[in-house]
C-alpha cells in the first residue's frame, strides 16, 4: 500500500504542477470572465452609438404608404419620389439605405433594399422597422387599432409544465434547465479526457525511455496501475472542482451583465451527486482503458490519436442530441447511450436537460459502468503484465488477442 501511495502522490503532483494542467484548469474561468468583460464593453459601445439616428429612405411606387407613426428614436424614415432621388441621397450620405415598394407589392410581397455597406444579412433592427412600416400602412383604416395591433403580434406563448399531481412543476425546463446539464457534461468529459490522456501519454513516454523497467523493479504492475489511475484521477477531480467553483461565480455575473438572462438557471438537486458519481466512474473506465492501450502501444506518438478516438466516443451523445434527441428526447437511442458505458457520462447530463430519466436507467447505467470498470481493470492488469516491457512494433489486435488467450493468469 505504501508503494501504491507513493506512485499516487507522484502522479498527482506531477500532473497538477504541469503547465498544461494549470493552463487548462484556468482557461475555462478566464474565458468566462473574458466573455462577460467583452459583452460589457460591447454594451458600452452600443450605448455610445445609440445617439446616432439611422435614416432609412423609401420609394413608394405602389402608392399610399405614407403612414409611419412607429418611427423609433434611433430610426427615421424618409420618403422619396423616385429611385434616382433616393440613390442620390444615399450617395450623398443623407440616408444610410433605402427600399422600394414596387407596384406589384400586394401580389409579390417583396421590397427591394439598396445599401452601400457589406453585410452577411439584413440587420434585425432594420428588418423590424421596415416590417412595422409596411404592416401599419396595410392595416391603416382597415380595422380597429386593437385588431391591427393583434394582427401584427398574433402569438405570445407562455408554456407551463405541470407535474403528476396537476400542480405547476418546480423544474419548468427550457434553455435555463438545459444549459446547466450541458455544461456539466462538457466539463466532465474535458476533465476525464485530460486526466486519462495524460495517463496514456505518460505510459508511452516511460515505456519508450525505459523508465518503466526501473519502476517495475521496485513495484508490481498492480501497484503501478492503481497508483497511476488514482493519482491522475485526483488531479482531474481538482480540475473539475475549480471549474464548478468558477461556474458558481460566473452565473451571477453573467445574469447581472445580460439583464437577468441566467436568473432562472438552477442546478437540479441530483446534478451534483450524479456529477460526482459519473465523474468517478467515467474517469476510472477511461483511464483503465487508456492504461491498457498505453501498455500495448510501442510509440508514444500514437497515443494522442487513441485519446481523440476515446473522446469522440464520449462526446458522441452531444451530436446525437443536437440533431435527433432534441425533437425525440425519450427515444430509445437516448436509453441505449445512457446504458452504454463509454457514452453514459455525457448522455445522462444531456438527457437531464431535455426530459426525465427513469430511475431504473440510472441504476442499470451505474451498474454497467461498475462492471465495465472491473472487467477493464482485470484486462488492463493482464495487459500490463504481458506488454508493458515489450518494445519495438506495436502488436496488431489479432496478436494481442492471441497472446492474452495463451497467457495463463499470474500474480502481479
Amino acid at each position: 500500500m505504501s508503494k501504491t501511495w507513493l506512485i499516487l502522490k507522484r502522479e498527482f503532483l506531477t500532473l497538477v504542477k504541469g503547465k498544461g494542467f494549470i493552463i487548462m484548469t484556468l482557461l475555462f474561468p478566464l474565458i468566462g470572465f473574458g466573455a462577460i468583460g467583452i459583452y460589457e464593453l460591447a454594451q458600452i459601445t452600443n450605448q455610445a452609438d445609440s445617439t446616432e439616428i439611422q435614416r432609412i429612405g423609401y420609394v413608394d411606387e405602389f402608392g399610399g404608404f405614407d403612414h409611419h407613426p412607429d418611427d423609433s428614436e434611433r430610426v427615421s424614415l424618409v420618403p422619396y419620389h423616385t429611385r434616382d432621388e433616393a440613390t442620390g441621397a444615399l450617395l450623398a450620405d443623407d440616408i444610410d439605405e433605402y427600399f422600394v415598394i414596387p407596384t406589384g407589392y400586394l401580389q409579390q410581397g417583396t421590397v427591394t433594399r439598396f445599401h452601400m455597406e457589406k453585410e452577411l444579412e439584413m440587420p434585425g433592427d432594420t428588418y423590424r422597422v421596415i416590417q412595422a412600416f409596411l404592416q401599419d400602412n396595410l392595416l391603416q383604416g382597415q380595422t380597429s387599432p386593437e385588431i391591427a395591433e393583434r394582427v401584427k403580434n398574433p402569438l405570445g406563448v407562455r408554456s407551463i409544465r405541470i407535474d403528476d399531481t396537476g400542480e405547476v412543476a418546480t423544474d419548468q425546463g427550457g434553455f435555463a434547465s438545459f444549459i446547466v446539464p450541458m455544461v456539466f457534461g462538457f466539463l466532465l468529459i474535458m476533465a476525464i479526457g485530460s486526466s486519462s490522456g495524460t495517463l496514456l501519454q505518460g505510459l508511452g513516454e516511460e515505456k519508450q525511455n525505459r523508465i518503466m523497467e526501473i519502476l517495475l523493479s521496485s513495484v508490481s504492475t498492480k501497484q503501478l496501475l492503481i497508483g497511476k489511475v488514482l493519482g491522475l484521477g485526483g488531479g482531474g477531480l481538482v480540475q473539475i472542482t475549480v471549474w464548478l467553483a468558477a461556474i458558481s461565480l460566473l452565473v451571477p455575473l453573467a445574469s447581472s451583465a445580460i439583464g437577468g438572462l441566467f436568473t432562472s438557471v438552477i442546478v437540479p438537486e441530483n446534478m451534483i451527486l450524479l456529477g460526482i458519481v459519473y465523474f468517478i466512474l467515467g474517469y476510472l473506465l477511461f483511464s483503465v482503458l487508456s492504461a491498457g492501450i498505453g501498455a500495448v502501444a510501442a510509440n508514444p506518438k500514437d497515443t494522442p490519436q487513441i485519446t481523440v478516438l476515446l473522446m469522440l466516443t464520449a462526446i458522441l451523445p452531444f451530436y446525437v442530441a443536437l440533431f435527433f434527441l432534441r425533437d425525440n428526447p425519450d427515444h430509445v437511442i437516448g436509453t441505449v447511450m445512457t446504458l452504454f458505458p463509454l457514452t453514459a457520462p455525457m448522455s445522462v447530463f444531456i438527457r437531464l436537460g431535455m426530459s426525465e430519466i427513469a430511475t431504473w436507467e440510472l441504476v442499470v447505467s451505474i451498474l454497467i459502468l461498475i462492471l465495465s470498470i472491473i472487467g477493464s481493470l482485470l484486462l488492463a492488469a493482464k495487459t500490463f503484465r504481458i506488454f508493458l516491457l515489450m518494445y519495438g512494433k506495436t502488436p496488431r489486435l489479432t496478436e494481442i488477442r492471441r497472446i492474452l488467450r495463451q497467457e495463463s493468469p499470474k500474480r502481479t
